[in-house]
């Protein structure tokens, strides 16, 4: 399984994308297998020639006679996903930063209706013509030169201040209250604005942002203690309990068989 984490050399899709990478292989008979953990992106996979099933938290990938594309949409996952692979494979995964992949698509409102993983069906009808072309560039640079200026294209101008401003304020110690009532919201119309948005309420964007910055902050150097503080949990406790909702095991656990220095950070099985 090969496997390279780009951050997009384009210094304005760096504004709304955290990075992408292409997978592949084509081992005969190859199976892999990982589990992945929630997070705040917006995560768009596309898959050559293959049949894509998405179960409550599975994603299985294998072979498909058929000449087709097929992308996925996760943006929103409060428990582990498996992930299983029958090879051989070929994929293209883009990471958007929380809220970034509004500026390309209109019409997310329905995908989030879902509620779930769902089929990344965007309002641009070029979509699956043009990831087919990318997946027939050979060499990487060129093929990382196309899909960037693909999205380029499909970039839009888009005023999301107000809904910025709401997510830094939840990043912080803000009660949820307390942000309505400092933008002179009902906390209704709050939670409403970052559903139509994010697809995903204040709480759940919380929650896992604060699991995010504990990964990313351990580095095998602090203490759960340490880490329980300076993330805002209100202790140790706080924190092994969150951290067991949303990744089924203990943070000791997690971390002696993750490497949270990875852009990814899977747990091979």
């Amino acid at each position: 399984m090969e496997l390279h984490f780009y951050t997009p050399e384009n210094d304005i899709l760096k504004q709304y994308i955290e990075g992408y990478y292409f997978l592949n292989d084509h081992g005969p008979g190859a199976i892999k297998a990982y589990t992945t953990f929630p997070n705040n992106y917006g995560i768009v996979t596309v898959n050559l020639n293959s049949k894509v099933k998405l179960d409550i938290n599975k994603i299985s990938i294998e072979p498909s006679c058929d000449n087709n594309i097929y992308a996925s949409f996760a943006y929103r996952y409060r428990n582990p996903i498996e992930v299983h692979y029958t090879g051989p494979f070929q994929e293209i995964t883009i990471y958007f930063k929380p809220l970034g992949i509004n500026y390309f698509v209109n019409n997310l409102e329905t995908m989030f209706s879902q509620k779930k993983m769902t089929e990344f069906i965007p309002q641009f009808l070029d979509f699956k013509d043009e990831m087919g072309k990318i997946f027939h560039i050979a060499k990487r640079p060129l093929q990382i030169d196309a899909l960037e200026d693909y999205w380029l294209s499909k970039l839009m101008t888009k005023d999301l201040a107000f809904m910025k401003t709401i997510l830094l304020d939840t990043e912080s110690n803000i009660k949820i209250e307390d942000i309505a009532k400092k933008h002179h919201i009902s906390r209704k119309h709050l939670n409403n604005l970052v559903q139509k948005n994010l697809g995903k309420s204040l709480i759940e964007y919380r929650k896992i942002f604060r699991f995010r910055n504990v990964i990313n902050k351990y580095q095998g150097l602090k203490s759960l203690t340490e880490l329980s503080y300076e993330n805002l949990f209100f202790d140790q406790s706080h924190l092994i309990k969150d951290f067991k909702s949303l990744t089924e095991i203990n943070p000791n656990l997690f971390f002696k068989n993750v490497n949270t220095a990875n852009k990814n950070v899977w747990l091979f099985t």
